[in-house]
């Protein structure tokens, strides 16, 4: 438990960083996912759209702080292989 003023309110603070970044994380999920499933369905316009979503995403949670440069650049390169082999 905190003990003094500081450490509550760095507690407090932590706290809402913490459900502002889970909130991101799951809507970057979401949006990969999103990709993955219009590929699977074979629609590359929706595809293509929700990965450059995507995109912005992955490179706002660098700047945020909350992945590495190397998970981003995995995640992209997966997901632009997953677009580059849909057949239309």
């Amino acid at each position: 438990m905190a003990n003094s003023k500081q450490q509550i309110k760095r507690a407090r603070s932590d706290q809402k960083r913490r459900l502002a970044n889970n909130m991101f994380r799951s809507s970057l999920k979401r949006s990969m996912k999103q990709v993955e499933r219009f590929a699977s369905e074979g629609q590359k316009d929706k595809a293509i759209e929700a990965y450059n979503t995507a995109n912005k995403k992955l490179d706002k949670s660098i700047s945020k702080g909350i992945h590495n440069k190397q998970y981003v650049a995995r995640h992209k390169s997966r997901l632009s292989t997953l677009i580059n082999h849909i057949e239309n």
